[in-house]
């Protein structure tokens, strides 16, 4: 089993700042990838970006490129999301998920999710 647990949420202001971190334990040598995801209230899960941790291969959802940077620590088996320029239509939990795969079509183990609320 791999447990993720994810930090760094709150409550900003429209063009402020906001770095997301997501914790792996567990058996994470099995994952390949990390992702983040996010799902505002009334709306489908949206996919916001994929790290793989070999070699760190990105992808992106169209909504946050160029806003957006996910990054890694292998060492501390940490994933950042760091969020620029922000805008209310960001206003989600955001969830980081683990994938045993690749490419990351699935993701295996899921965090409980961070509060992310952006005022206009």
């Amino acid at each position: 089993q791999v447990q993720l647990v994810e930090s760094g949420g709150g409550l900003v202001q429209a063009g402020d700042s906001l770095r997301l971190s997501c914790a792996a334990s567990g058996r994470t040598s099995q994952t390949v990838a990390m992702g983040w995801f996010r799902q505002a209230p009334g709306k489908e899960r949206e996919f916001v970006g994929a790290i793989r941790w070999s070699g760190g291969t990105l992808y992106y959802g169209d909504s946050v490129k160029g806003r957006f940077t996910i990054s890694r620590d292998n060492a501390k088996n940490m994933v950042y999301l760091q969020m620029n320029s922000l805008k209310p239509e960001d206003t989600a939990v955001y969830y980081c998920a683990a994938a045993v795969r690749w490419p990351p079509i699935e993701y295996a183990y899921w965090g409980q999710g961070t509060q992310v609320t952006v005022s206009s």
